[in-house]
């Protein structure tokens, strides 16, 4: 299926491995021409790098979009670099160890909603004026702990708040011809990731999760979560606007 995506410009936010990694490949691979965004200059100019030895055209911004105005100066850029916007995607987000409601701090409490809410938000707003000339697309990377429990508090607030931000958006930007989605993936394993790093210091908590949680008896791949965003941010997606997409492996099923 031609996704209608060649020549299209599009910045992806957290970018420089794993979902949002995956996700500048996939939008890569359909010709999509792509701005990745991290903070990790290192492994965000290897993740271009790598796009452009495949043939894509790729520029690598280092920036902290955790801040408004680290946010306002990568999408800055980015339009700057790309010559307009046609698709966004905001994958920022971690629980930064934050816990239960009586024990997450002030601090955690900030921090989470700073990475995976206010990121968001920043970012959205920074590219609205691009996205309204083109009547482009824009996914929120969530999470299943947006739509589940979860034992971290300020993790789960800010994913649900993500969700619910797609939703608000989609309809405010309907009339900009702005369509606005979020995804809810669900555990997904990669190197140096969180699930990765569970599993070499609880393996047995991993096991128990393999046979108890998962029904395929696997973790998902980023491939797999990046394929849906694709999709979404595509013309064959023209009219999806405001929804969300679970990608879990039904690991989010009722019991």
């Amino acid at each position: 299926m031609d996704l209608e995506l060649r020549g299209k410009a599009a910045l992806v936010v957290g970018a420089s491995r794993g979902i949002g990694r995956a996700i500048a490949v996939a939008l890569a691979r359909e010709g999509a021409r792509v701005a990745l965004v991290a903070r990790g200059v290192e492994a965000l100019e290897t993740a271009a790098e790598a796009l452009r030895a495949g043939g894509a055209e790729a520029v690598a911004i280092p920036g902290d979009v955790s801040t408004e105005a680290g946010a306002e100066a990568a999408v800055k850029r980015a339009v700057a670099a790309l010559g307009g916007l046609d698709v966004l995607v905001n994958n920022t987000g971690g629980s930064l160890g934050s816990g239960r409601f009586q024990d997450a701090t002030s601090a955690q409490w900030q921090s989470v909603l700073d990475l995976n809410l206010l990121a968001a938000v920043w970012c959205s707003r920074a590219a609205l004026d691009a996205l309204k000339v083109r009547g482009g697309a824009v996914v929120h990377v969530s999470s299943i702990s947006g739509r589940e429990y979860w034992p971290t508090s300020p993790y789960v607030v800010a994913k649900a708040g993500v969700i619910a931000l797609a939703k608000e958006m989609a309809v405010s930007l309907a009339e900009h011809r702005v369509r606005v989605n979020s995804v809810a993936p669900g555990s997904v394993m990669f190197p140096g990731g969180s699930w990765d790093r569970r599993a070499k210091n609880d393996p047995a908590m991993v096991e128990r999760m393999l046979r108890e949680d998962l029904p395929w008896g696997r973790f998902g791949t980023p491939e797999e979560v990046a394929d849906v965003v694709a999709f979404l941010c595509s013309a064959r997606a023209a009219w999806v606007t405001g929804a969300c997409v679970t990608v879990d492996g039904a690991q989010g099923r009722a019991v």
